[in-house]
């Protein structure tokens, strides 16, 4: 029994390791290519970044589509840690938050209202 399971811990953790990889070579991939094309500078902040520094510069994908890489990086720009996150926050639905949304769209999280009979009870 053991070893079914210990089989499929090591596939599960071979199958994850490839899709970190994978990640990490599509990330890098255009990453470098928006390196490359844009000034090293946040798009929104105008931070400028070189050398160690140059890991907090992210690349934002505009349409929040990660699969969009057009060749001319039309769908890209540079921005800071800091900037590229408050970016996200601006889009809730992408982020998949449930902090983040509306809330009125949705549902109470919770059924319980402590406070729904006060004013009757302090009319007595």
């Amino acid at each position: 029994m053991s070893v079914n399971k210990n089989e499929r811990d090591a596939e599960s953790s071979c199958l994850s390791a490839e899709m970190r990889r994978r990640l990490e070579l599509r990330a890098q991939s255009y990453r470098e290519r928006a390196l490359k094309m844009f000034p090293w500078i946040c798009a929104r902040c105008g931070r400028e970044f070189g050398g160690r520094k140059l890991r907090e510069l992210t690349v934002h994908h505009k349409d929040h589509n990660h699969e969009h890489n057009p060749p001319d990086g039309s769908n890209w720009e540079l921005l800071c840690l800091y900037c590229h996150e408050y970016e996200h926050t601006k889009f809730p639905e992408t982020t998949g938050d449930p902090i983040r949304t509306d809330s009125s769209s949705r549902p109470p999280s919770s059924t319980f209202q402590p406070f729904a009979d006060l004013a009757r009870r302090l009319k007595k």
